[in-house]
């Protein structure tokens, strides 16, 4: 072989389309595309297997990609050194392709290793960013906005005419094999739900999606993704395709931007500024774990972790199973628990009812919902997790009061009604607050819903208190980067709106 093979190594990128590492492969010789299944990841605390089933709809769709481009994908399963090893071995001098993958701490540390082994073997490993983050740190010049907002108006890559895929005969000595539906298993990881109704995977899907979303959906979109009823149809639900990459940011940016010029109606075009403001925070909070990779696991300001959090297995069991006795947030745990994926006001909520109500620390929180959301994204959820439950420093404190929520976004109860269905026959005057309810009149009625472990009022003034206290002993501030004031803009402005800014995006 004259040409040096180049080794696509698809992870969190199952497309082909805007693929940067496929696209530079193909211009430089044969290309053998290759997906590892690696069954230590699937089995991790914040892995699940409704997670896998939506990547396994993606990798059927992706070697239907590249089968109309004349080639295939190829399958290992183990550990991706053992799946490198093997073709070093046949494949002596192959060059190595990927995007960047900002995961968790188990990714990092194997993109490590992967990288240690390259070295070892002098082999040649190029990584290119799938998002508008920088990555070392180190090496970023100038604002992150600023980055963010060139790189997003860069031309999408593109594939050559042709691409030479590697002919199978040179694989035949190794444990590779062409995927075939049969190879993949439907079992990989633990899901203590059934998941009844979880988005498919794949580009295709995700396609019609975004189409839906930029010519139909997104009118409403403004006004309408805090409440769980209306967020289910006007949000773009497009989060698990970014999170797996069946479509680039890039192309969802670009064709935003295109519909928003072509938008006539104006309150149409405020709607698609406000979901491109929210793909720039999609890359804000990615850029941030880059910088505090720690916050996988430890407090973004560590003098919080002293707030009074003790784990406590009874309260942790009912915030998980939707048994709080608090019907708004027992609607979307158990709501989520069917469908994978819940709105942002909602998810906010499920924190903030766990770390701040019921007092419970905020990592086993985060590994319980980072299980349940098939669009679980690292960088973006465990930055998430902490500024809900106050581990940010933030200066605001976001306590989400259960019974305003469901007044709010669930006046007719329709969302509890159908998601708590022990409150089905109940009268609406006591539907968000069933403990109020005569005993005789549970009694008469078959009521068979538990009270709230704590008095809400009560717990939050003790909550407030506590972290007065601590605010002074300690002279707290935000973690950095989750205090800076700038003007609110628009998505097209070079300026980029304050943190704070991202939640009330969606009061």
């Amino acid at each position: 072989m004259s040409t040096s093979v180049q080794v696509v190594w698809f992870k969190r990128d199952l497309r082909c389309v805007d693929h940067a590492a496929l696209a530079a492969a193909a211009e430089a010789g044969p290309v053998l595309a290759l997906y590892v299944i690696e069954p230590n990841y699937w089995q991790l605390s914040d892995t699940s297997n409704r997670q896998w089933m939506f990547v396994r709809d993606a990798l059927v769709d992706l070697q239907q990609q590249l089968a109309a481009l004349g080639g295939q994908l190829w399958l290992a399963h183990g550990h991706v050194l053992e799946a490198l090893s093997e073709l070093h071995q046949v494949l002596p001098q192959f060059v190595l392709h990927s995007h960047q993958e900002h995961g968790n701490l188990w990714t990092f540390k194997r993109d490590q290793a992967v990288g240690r082994f390259c070295r070892g073997h002098q082999l040649t490993w190029h990584e290119y960013p799938q998002f508008g983050v920088v990555r070392p740190v180190q090496r970023r010049v100038g604002s992150f906005h600023e980055h963010w907002f060139d790189w997003m108006q860069q031309a999408q890559q593109t594939l050559p005419e042709h691409i030479a895929f590697v002919p199978p005969a040179w694989l035949e000595s190794t444990s590779l094999r062409p995927l075939a539906i049969e190879l993949l298993p439907t079992n990989l990881g633990t899901d203590a739900y059934l998941l009844r109704s979880r988005q498919q995977g794949g580009r295709r899907e995700g396609l019609a999606l975004l189409e839906s979303f930029l010519t139909r959906r997104s009118e409403r979109y403004r006004g309408s993704i805090s409440s769980p009823l209306t967020a289910v149809s006007s949000c773009s639900r497009l989060s698990p395709y970014l999170a797996y990459g069946c479509l680039s940011l890039k192309e969802i940016v670009q064709a935003t931007e295109s519909s928003r010029a072509k938008t006539v109606p104006i309150h149409w075009r405020k709607s698609l500024a406000d979901f491109s403001q929210r793909l720039w925070w999609h890359c804000y909070f990615i850029q941030r774990f880059e910088s505090n990779h720690r916050m996988e696991f430890q407090a973004l300001v560590p003098a919080t972790d002293k707030l009074p959090r003790p784990f406590d297995a009874e309260r942790f069991a009912a915030w998980q199973h939707g048994r709080t006795g608090w019907p708004m947030v027992d609607a979307c745990m158990r709501y989520l628990h069917v469908h994978g994926w819940i709105n942002f006001r909602m998810r906010a909520m499920l924190v903030s009812a766990a770390t701040y109500s019921l007092s419970l620390p905020w990592r086993p929180v985060a590994e319980w919902l980072a299980q349940l959301f098939v669009d679980y994204e690292p960088g973006i959820h465990f930055p998430q997790v902490q500024m809900q439950s106050g581990h940010a420093g933030n200066s605001i404190l976001r306590i989400y009061n259960p019974v305003m929520q469901a007044q709010k976004l669930d006046p007719q109860g329709q969302f509890v009604r159908r998601w708590v269905p022990e409150l089905r026959s109940i009268d609406a005057m006591w539907l968000f607050e069933p403990w109020l309810m005569p005993v005789h009149l549970k009694q008469q009625q078959g009521i068979d819903y538990p009270l709230p472990l704590v008095d809400f009022e009560q717990a939050h003034r003790q909550l407030k208190n506590d972290v007065s206290q601590l605010r002074k002993e300690h002279n707290l501030r935000p973690a950095r980067g989750f205090n800076e004031r700038r003007s609110r803009t628009g998505s097209r402005s070079r300026n980029p709106p304050p943190p704070d800014s991202q939640l009330s995006l969606f009061d």
